[in-house]
């Protein structure tokens, strides 16, 4: 079920229980997942995509396997907040994804989530190597971390 609020999101999770965040690249999906208080998103792992039947068979084990309870898909609008064909390839990939789990989706506003993310991989000096091999999962929890905090937000308000 794909959910384009995050009030309706937040409406259909469990008091408690993890919450995917995922960055779509075109050779990678970036994973990462929250802690089951839905407070602290951790960069898990990078998917190496090669079509859409394989590469969502392995995420839903994983996200089976950590007992995710919903899906956020970084949504990568342009800087002016209009929609390109990066936008366009997420929400399918979002619909076909919707036809193989009964977990709610949504969608979280992405703009400069890689950007924050190469930064602060710099701040902690990682290797140029390195950063290339974490860089899509980093910025997949920068994109669930900005969910989750709207999230706790949301519930105080």
């Amino acid at each position: 079920m794909i959910l384009t609020e995050l009030s309706d999101f937040a409406a259909t999770l469990p008091a408690f229980g993890a919450v995917a965040g995922l960055d779509l690249g075109d050779k990678t999906i970036g994973v990462a997942i929250s802690d089951l208080r839905r407070g602290v998103a951790t960069p898990s792992e990078v998917i190496r995509r090669e079509k859409f039947t394989l590469d969502a068979q392995r995420l839903l084990a994983l996200l089976t396997a950590r007992e995710v309870c919903g899906i956020v898909l970084g949504l990568p609008l342009n800087m002016d907040g209009s929609e390109g064909p990066r936008v366009q390839s997420t929400r399918a990939f979002a619909r076909n994804l919707e036809k193989l789990t009964v977990l709610p989706i949504t969608f979280w506003d992405e703009r400069l989530s890689t950007v924050a993310a190469e930064r602060a991989l710099l701040e902690a000096d990682t290797s140029r190597k390195r950063r290339k091999e974490v860089i899509d999962q980093v910025a997949a929890g920068y994109i669930l971390q900005g969910a989750l905090d709207r999230l706790a937000h949301m519930n105080r308000g």
